[in-house]
C-alpha cells in the first residue's frame, strides 16, 4: 500500500500544481505513433510540461506519468486488465511510452494519464465546487 502511495505521489503533484498556472482547457492528445511501436502524448500545456520535465529530471526511474493496460478480449482466459511494462521519455513537447514488448495487433490498450488534469480553480474552491478525487484522462487505443 505504501509503495502505491509513493508511486503516485509525484503524479498527483504534477496534476495538482501544473494546471494552476495554465489558462488552457485543452486536454493532451493520446495516440499511437505512426508505426504503432509507441504511444505519444502531445498537446500538453506549457505549465504541465514544465512540471513533468522537472519531475522527470528529478526522479525518472520511479515517476509514473502514464499507465498502459492491455484490455482483455472476449476470448481471453484472464479477464483483468494487465499493465504493459515500458519506459516513458520526454521528446520535445511530447511524452513517449515505449513498451518493453511490441504492442499486439488487434488488441485494445487503455492509456491513463494525470498530466494536465485540472483539479479545481480558485473560483471552484471558493464556491465549494472542488473535486474530491482526481480522475485520470483515459483513452482506449486499438492496435
Amino acid at each position: 500500500m505504501f509503495k502505491c502511495f509513493f508511486k503516485y505521489q509525484a503524479v498527483i503533484a504534477v496534476a495538482l500544481f501544473a494546471p494552476s498556472c495554465s489558462n488552457t482547457n485543452n486536454r493532451p492528445i493520446i495516440k499511437f505513433s505512426e508505426d504503432s511501436s509507441s504511444i505519444i502524448i502531445k498537446n500538453i500545456d506549457e505549465a504541465s510540461l514544465l512540471q513533468v520535465k522537472n519531475a522527470y529530471q528529478a526522479n525518472a526511474d520511479t515517476l509514473n506519468l502514464v499507465s498502459v493496460l492491455i484490455k482483455p478480449g472476449d476470448l481471453d482466459s484472464i479477464q483483468d486488465e494487465l499493465e504493459v511494462p515500458g519506459k516513458v521519455e520526454i521528446l520535445g513537447d511530447s511524452l513517449v511510452f515505449n513498451p518493453d514488448q511490441p504492442f499486439r495487433k488487434g488488441k485494445e490498450y487503455l492509456v491513463e494519464s494525470y498530466i494536465g488534469i485540472k483539479f479545481a480553480t480558485v473560483g471552484d474552491l471558493i464556491m465549494g465546487k472542488g473535486k474530491q478525487n482526481l480522475k485520470a484522462q483515459r483513452q482506449t487505443l486499438k492496435r
